[in-house]
C-alpha cells in the first residue's frame, strides 16, 4: 500500500537521482578532439531530459497528493504482474550481454519482438499482431543503426556479422 500510495513521488525522486549521476559522470568522459560534439552529448542530454520529465512527475504528484489519496482503493488496484516484469529483466540483461558479441542488428532483431511479445496483452498475440511486431522491429532497428552510423558518426557493434551498410 505504501508503493501504490507514494509510487509517482518514489519513482520521481530516484530518477531525479540516477539521472543526476548520470550527467556527472557524462561530464568525466574524455572531451573529443575531433568534434564539438564529445561522447558526454548525448548521455547529457538523456541526463537532462530525464531529470526534467521526473521533477514534473515528482512536483505533480506532491501538488495533487491529497486530491489522488482519498481515490486510491486498494481493493481496485490491479496486481502486478510479476512474472512480465521478471521476464523482461531476464530479457535485458541477456540483450546486454549478448550486444557486443553477437552485434546490434542480430540482437536488437531477437530483442525487440521478444521484449514487445512479453509486454504485449493476451489479445494482442495472434499472427496478424505478431507480424506487425517484426514489421516494426525490422524498422526501428535499421532506422537506429543508419541513425548511429550516418547521423551520430558513431559504430555500433557489429558483432560475428561485420555488415558494411
Amino acid at each position: 500500500m505504501f508503493f501504490k500510495k507514494y509510487g509517482d513521488i518514489i519513482v520521481g525522486i530516484f530518477f531525479m537521482a540516477l539521472s543526476a549521476i548520470l550527467m556527472v559522470m557524462a561530464q568525466m568522459l574524455p572531451k573529443s578532439k575531433v568534434m564539438e560534439i564529445g561522447p558526454d552529448f548525448m548521455p547529457m542530454v538523456i541526463g537532462g531530459l530525464t531529470f526534467v520529465l521526473a521533477a514534473a512527475l515528482t512536483f505533480l504528484s506532491v501538488k495533487n497528493f491529497k486530491m489522488h489519496a482519498a481515490e486510491i482503493d486498494p481493493a481496485k488496484l490491479p496486481d502486478c504482474d510479476y512474472k512480465r516484469v521478471l521476464l523482461s529483466v531476464i530479457l535485458v540483461l541477456v540483450y546486454v550481454f549478448v550486444l557486443q558479441p553477437v552485434g546490434f542488428i542480430v540482437s536488437t532483431l531477437v530483442f525487440l519482438p521478444l521484449q514487445m511479445l512479453v509486454l504485449s496483452p493476451e489479445d494482442k498475440r495472434g499472427k496478424k499482431d505478431i507480424i506487425m511486431l517484426l514489421i516494426i522491429d525490422v524498422i526501428f532497428t535499421m532506422a537506429v543503426f543508419f541513425l548511429f552510423r550516418y547521423g551520430f558518426k558513431i559504430v555500433l557493434p557489429a558483432g560475428i556479422f561485420t555488415i558494411n551498410l
